[in-house]
């Protein structure tokens, strides 16, 4: 399908410890909720591509949720970001030493919150946005993510806590 319902995919394959490969997702017009936790605790190494570009609320919350094995993410081309779109997305992917590239200039209420908390091999992240001033944009979303990384940032955004909540101490800064 390329065009989806709201919870169209919701918590599909959540759980299926036997869930290695994802199976393609065409998808270019989401719905909100639409891959809530659709692959939350399996074993994928490597996520679908996600084409879409136009985000709604909640579309992959919790989509790869608990991947322990999850090391090659989705590239995530949206520029546009929506309330919760990313929450809790790597959540727990102890596997995922990069993230992936986060072009958005302006972040959305909860859209990156919690997003990669517990990966804790995580230790590269290139976060292009300039306005984190939404309501809990980006809560805990580098709690416990390896002690030493590289965070790339714009050069004009100064705003950025020095912590959890943004770069994480012990993380080595550069501005582009």
């Amino acid at each position: 399908a390329t065009t989806l319902a709201n919870n169209c995919y919701a918590y599909m394959f959540e759980g299926c410890s036997s869930l290695a490969t994802a199976p393609e997702l065409p998808a270019t017009t989401l719905a909100n909720s639409c891959y809530m936790s659709m692959f939350a605790a399996t074993k994928i190494t490597a996520a679908p591509e996600l084409p879409a570009t136009t985000l709604t609320d909640s579309c992959y919350r919790n989509m790869f949720y608990g991947c322990a094995s999850l090391r090659y993410p989705p590239t995530l081309n949206a520029t546009i970001l929506q309330p919760r779109c990313y929450q809790h997305m790597f959540f727990g992917c102890t596997s995922l030493k990069t993230a992936p590239e986060l072009p958005a200039k302006t972040l959305a209420t909860y859209c990156y919150a919690y997003m990669f908390q517990n990966c804790t091999s995580l230790s590269y992240i290139k976060c292009l946005a300039t306005n984190i001033s939404a309501s809990n944009s980006h809560d805990w979303w580098l709690y416990n993510v390896a002690s030493t990384g590289t965070f790339v940032k714009p050069s004009s955004m100064y705003s950025w806590p020095a912590n959890a909540h943004g770069i994480p101490s012990g993380w080595t800064v550069v501005n582009v």
